[in-house]
């Protein structure tokens, strides 16, 4: 989400991801990778959605935030518009004919015609804004802590939240968000995996490991990291990619770590 330079070192953060790693008690489920496509390398993907035959995209960092429409099979950008420059692009998902979108640390929410990409309102939270995602009656907030919030998606108010953990033990750094049969699916920041999360508890259903997926890619200074889930419902299609990732995939999750 954030930049992994304000990670104190790399070692540290390796060091975090490898305590992390021991504490995860779900199983872990693989993946098969069914078809690859292009993606802006220039997209800090902080948002991702799936809707009527395209992705919309929200992207991050001051100055280059922006929400898109982008074709699947080609990348190309199709629609486009710029955040103002002060903002930081965070979450994004859709809402009837509206599209909703974080940032991270305005506290401000910004509401858009999904058509036409016309800001229609603003909302506010407190904290930070991390992923979005929804199910039939709520809007579904990470802000980096371990907890999801909750909120009406008329007045964007809280109505719960649930902590999210494995094995009694609680789990932070949750980032982008999906809502998939039932199940809140979440990138944990700077590792390869997805967790598969019961919104009604917030238990860890299980693990997607991604490791490999896009093998000997570094990006920019350590900050293209796994970042980006949509689903296709129609057709049962999974997409992930990364910030600044050259491709996107469609995969399918193998039973058992790959």
């Amino acid at each position: 989400m954030r930049l992994s330079a304000k990670c104190s070192s790399a070692l540290f953060a390796v060091l975090l991801l490898a305590s992390s790693v021991s504490a995860w008690a779900a199983p872990v489920e693989g993946y098969k990778v069914i078809h690859t496509y292009p993606h802006d390398t220039s997209a800090y993907t902080q948002g991702l959605i799936y809707l009527d035959g395209n992705l919309y995209e929200g992207t991050g960092l001051e100055g280059h935030s922006s929400i898109r429409m982008v074709d699947l099979e080609s990348g190309k950008v199709l629609q486009h518009y710029e955040l103002p420059g002060e903002y930081f692009g965070e979450g994004l998902t859709d809402w009837g004919s509206m599209l909703i979108e974080l940032t991270w640390k305005a506290q401000l929410g910004f509401v858009y015609d999904r058509f036409s990409f016309r800001q229609i309102s603003t909302f506010h939270y407190t904290g930070e804004g991390w992923g979005l995602t929804h199910d039939k009656t709520s809007l579904i907030m990470s802000d980096g802590t371990p907890y999801l919030r909750f909120l009406d998606p008329k007045t964007f108010k809280e109505i719960r939240r649930v902590k999210v953990t494995d094995d009694g033990k609680p789990i932070d750094q949750i980032n982008e968000l999906e809502y998939i049969h039932g199940e809140v699916y979440a990138n944990i920041w700077q590792t390869d995996r997805i967790a598969r999360i019961s919104p009604a508890t917030g238990k860890v259903i299980a693990w997607i490991d991604l490791s490999g997926i896009l093998p000997g890619y570094e990006g920019s200074g350590g900050n293209a990291v796994l970042n980006g889930i949509a689903y296709d419902a129609k057709t049962d299609r999974l997409f992930v990619t990364g910030k600044l990732w050259p491709k996107l995939f469609e995969i399918k999750l193998v039973p058992g770590k790959k």
